[in-house]
């Protein structure tokens, strides 16, 4: 039997974007000969082991994912950063495919092209989808967890979960039901914070490497305020903590003109009230989060917080 001869063909290709294993060539009739004749011809290429890319040129990703999920067997399916591009909550790059497998599968990570992760908890973390993938919350989960440092975990772990996507108790919930092997108490204390009113990674930022990090006291988040019978949320005051002192980050790019305006009605709303108020970019914090301590720790005790900063490990 030839390959035009054999009616599922075109619609194999389709559905796998010109990808093909070497079981399923045999399926349509295709024998080893062929493969390698059409191979050493160059009108198809040995994409993986046991997979053939049936075209020439370099694979787009649709075919790149097809290609991978052929190789990792029936039951691979997409996660962490590939899955993750799936969801929404990153944007697709080019890179190695992701994929998760049960354990006793025999694929293993192919270099630049495939990584291969196993799971024991392969059957609760899988979603019906095209193409198979892990649940968003376990992508969330698996993405952090595979950070090399607990600072780094955290930091992802706040910035997925303040895109909107997820949320913080779904994310707890799962945490819950299927603690990770890695940075488990670290992950748990990023939802929290995020439950706590943390709303970005600059938010995230701050409460760790500037209040945290130089005992400074946890101010309140997402405060609301009153301004002009509008209710507008400040990022970070501490009046709880006996100073009345309000921080500002930034981590815009640009200023939209309605924030714009907001921002200005409430610096004004501050001025007016006498409040002491201190703005912070992603630039600062990032760079020199020490510095923007001595500053915050300097205007709290100006305005009454009865405590003291301490130092860090960057601490000059």
């Amino acid at each position: 039997m030839t390959i035009i001869d054999t009616p599922s063909w075109p619609a194999l290709l389709e559905r796998q974007h010109g990808m093909a294993s070497l079981a399923q060539l045999r399926d349509c009739g295709v024998s080893w000969s062929a493969v390698v004749a059409r191979t050493k011809a160059g009108r198809w290429r040995r994409h993986l082991p046991r997979v053939y890319a049936t075209f020439t040129g370099p694979p787009p990703r649709e075919a790149r994912v097809s290609g991978a999920l052929l190789y990792g067997g029936a039951r691979a399916v997409l996660s962490h950063r590939t899955a993750a591009e799936e969801w929404g909550l990153l944007r697709h790059e080019d890179g190695p495919i992701h994929l998760t497998v049960p354990y006793g599968t025999s694929a293993v990570s192919q270099p630049g092209l495939v990584v291969v992760h196993r799971s024991r908890a392969f059957g609760h973390i899988v979603v019906a989808s095209d193409p198979p993938r892990t649940s968003l919350g376990d992508t969330v989960i698996d993405l952090a967890a595979a950070e090399g440092d607990v600072m780094e975990a955290r930091r992802t772990l706040v910035a997925l979960l303040t895109t909107g996507r997820v949320g913080p108790d779904h994310l707890r919930q799962r945490l819950l039901e299927r603690p990770p092997r890695r940075h488990r108490r670290v992950l748990a204390d990023a939802v929290a914070l995020v439950r706590d009113g943390v709303h970005s990674a600059l938010e995230e930022l701050y409460a760790s490497d500037v209040e945290a990090a130089h005992g400074l006291p946890a101010g309140r988040r997402q405060t609301p305020t009153s301004v002009d019978g509008f209710t507008l949320y400040e990022d970070v005051t501490y009046d709880h903590a006996g100073a009345d002192v309000t921080i500002r980050l930034d981590g815009r790019t640009h200023l939209a003109d309605g924030t714009a305006f907001r921002d200005r009605r409430r610096d004004n709303a501050a001025e007016l009230a006498g409040r002491a108020r201190l703005v912070y970019g992603w630039k600062d914090l990032s760079s020199d989060p020490c510095a923007a301590a001595r500053e915050v720790a300097t205007v709290l005790i100006r305005r009454g917080w009865p405590g003291r900063p301490t130092r860090c490990a960057r601490c000059a």
